[in-house]
C-alpha cells in the first residue's frame, strides 16, 4: 500500500524596515504564506523583526535567530564550515574512552515534525542563505526562489518552460557552492576546473542553448501575433489572483484554468469575446504580477507580455476586496512600464465587488469614479463590461462603402471577418457594402480590393 509523502513544513521570516508600515508588512507575509501554499508546503509559524535594513550577515538579530532555530531544531549559531584545528593533546583528550560524550536529547515521538524549510520574505545573498542554513539546520529559500520554483512547476507550453528554465538557471548560478566532499580538480577533459567551475560552465552552455531554442519559438509566436495585428484585442492584466482567469472565462465562455492560487496562469491564453461580434474581439489572459517579481522573470516573459503591449485596450483587473489593492495596482503598472506597455489605453476594473460592503463600495467609487465595478461571477456585470469593450472599439471605428466586384467574391469572408457589415446591396459592378471597421482594417481591405 502506497503511503502519501508528508507535506513539507515551513517557517516564514519577515524583516520590517522603516519604510514599511505594519499593514504592508502583514500583507506581505500573508502573501508569502500563499506563495508557500501554492508551492505545496504547510506554514507552521513565522518570525518577524524590525530592523534598519536586510543586509546583516544572518538577516536576523541574535535573539530572533535563536527564536527561529528553536522552531527548526537548529543551534541558533552561525557555525563555520571549516573544521577547527586540533592539537595532538586535545585529540588524545577528546578520544579518551573514559571521557563521557554529551548526549543529544531524545526526540519526543508525539511532537510534530520540525519544519524543513525557512522561507524569507526578501531576496537573500548566497552568504545569507548559507548562514541561515547553518544556524537553523533547515533549507532556506528567499522570496525570489519561491516564485521561480512556482513558475517552474506551473509552466505548460514550450515557450513558458524555456523562459522559466532560463530564469531558474540565472537564479541558481550565483548560489552554487562546492559540495561537502570538497572542491577537487577535475581529471581528463576540463582538467584544472573545480567542480564548481564545471557546474557554472554547464549552466552557461545550457543558457546559450535555451536562448537559441526560445528565439525560434518566439519567431513562431510573433508570426501568430502578426496575423492578429488588425483584429480588436483586449488584454486582461493585473496582480496575480485578482480574478483575471475567472473574468476571462465569463467573457469568452472558455474553459481556462481557474484556481484560488497565485500564478495559476503562466501562459497567455487568447479567446474570442462571446457572444461573438463582427469584427471579432480577442481577449487575452496574461500572467499575473506580484511584488518583487524577479527581474529575470519579467525579462524572460517579455514576449508573453507583448500581448499586452500589442493590445488595443488594457483592462487592469484588481481585487477590490484586498486592503492593499492600490499597492498591487502600482506593481502591475510598474511592470507594464518596464516593457513599454504603459502607453496603451486602459480601464480600471475593480473585481470581486461581491466581497465589498456598502461603505467600502462608496469609498471606492469616490476614489475611482471612472472604474468599472463588477463581480466576475455576476452575469449582469460581465454583460455590462462586454458592452463597455464594444463601445470602446466602436468609438475608434469609421464607416465607409466598399464595392466588391463579382470577380472577387472570395474576399467576402475577409470583409466579414475584419469589419461589421451594416448593409449590403448589389449593382452591375458587384456587391455594395456599407461597413464599419477600424481605420487600419479598412485600409487593409481597400488594398485587398485594389490588388489585381
Amino acid at each position: 500500500m502506497e503511503t502519501t509523502p508528508p507535506i513539507p513544513r515551513a517557517v516564514l521570516v519577515g524583516i520590517q524596515t522603516p519604510d514599511i508600515d505594519d499593514v504592508a508588512h502583514e500583507a506581505s507575509l500573508e502573501e508569502l504564506g500563499r506563495l508557500v501554499k501554492t508551492l505545496g508546503y504547510e506554514v507552521v509559524g513565522s518570525v518577524s523583526q524590525k530592523r534598519e535594513g536586510t543586509g546583516a550577515a544572518s538577516l536576523l538579530g541574535a535573539g530572533k535567530l535563536e527564536e527561529l532555530a528553536a522552531l527548526t531544531g537548529g543551534s541558533g549559531v552561525v557555525t563555520s564550515m571549516a573544521t577547527p584545528p586540533m592539537t595532538k593533546a586535545r585529540k588524545r583528550f577528546e578520544t579518551t574512552p573514559d571521557t563521557p560524550r554529551p548526549s543529544s536529547p531524545e526526540p519526543d515521538p508525539d511532537a510534530p515534525p520540525r519544519p524543513e524549510f525557512v522561507i524569507v520574505d526578501h531576496e537573500l545573498s548566497p552568504s545569507q542563505i548559507r548562514n541561515l542554513e547553518r544556524a537553523t539546520g533547515a533549507q532556506v529559500l528567499d522570496r525570489t526562489g519561491v516564485i521561480v520554483e512556482i513558475f517552474h512547476r506551473h509552466a505548460n507550453t514550450r515557450e513558458a518552460k524555456l523562459q522559466v528554465e532560463m530564469a531558474r538557471l540565472k537564479y541558481v548560478a550565483p548560489r552554487l557552492r562546492e559540495s561537502g566532499t570538497g572542491g577537487g580538480r577535475q581529471q581528463g577533459p576540463g582538467a584544472g576546473e573545480s567542480h564548481l567551475d564545471l557546474d557554472r560552465r554547464k549552466i552557461r552552455d545550457r543558457l546559450a542553448e535555451l536562448k537559441t531554442q526560445l528565439e525560434a519559438v518566439q519567431r513562431d509566436s510573433d508570426q501568430r501575433r502578426s496575423a492578429r495585428r488588425d483584429q480588436l484585442r483586449v488584454a486582461l492584466v493585473g496582480y496575480t489572483n485578482a480574478g483575471k482567469s475567472s473574468l476571462m472565462r465569463a467573457l469568452t465562455g472558455s474553459q481556462v484554468l481557474v484556481q484560488d492560487k497565485l500564478f495559476a496562469t503562466l501562459d497567455t491564453t487568447v479567446r474570442t469575446l462571446q457572444p461573438e461580434t463582427r469584427p471579432r474581439v480577442l481577449v487575452s489572459d496574461t500572467v499575473g504580477f506580484i511584488k518583487q517579481l524577479p527581474h529575470d522573470l519579467v525579462a524572460s516573459f517579455r514576449s508573453t507580455l507583448s500581448e499586452a503591449l500589442e493590445a488595443s485596450l488594457l483592462l487592469f483587473v484588481v481585487d477590490a476586496s484586498d486592503p492593499t489593492y492600490e499597492a498591487q495596482l502600482e506593481v502591475s503598472r510598474s511592470v507594464l512600464r518596464e516593457i513599454g506597455a504603459d502607453t496603451v489605453p486602459s480601464r480600471l476594473v475593480l473585481n470581486k465587488m461581491d466581497r465589498v460592503d456598502a461603505t467600502r463600495r462608496a469609498a471606492l467609487l469616490e476614489k475611482h469614479p471612472d472604474a468599472i465595478m463588477l463581480s466576475a461571477h455576476a452575469p449582469e456585470d460581465v454583460s455590462a463590461l462586454r458592452e463597455t469593450i464594444i463601445a470602446f472599439f466602436e468609438a475608434e471605428m469609421v464607416d465607409d462603402v466598399l464595392v466588391l466586384p463579382y470577380a472577387k467574391q472570395k474576399l467576402i469572408g475577409e470583409i466579414y471577418e475584419s469589419a461589421r457589415v451594416l448593409s449590403e446591396d448589389h449593382d452591375e459592378t458587384g456587391r455594395v457594402l456599407k461597413v464599419r471597421a477600424l481605420p487600419g482594417a479598412m485600409a487593409r481591405l481597400r488594398r485587398s480590393l485594389a490588388a489585381g
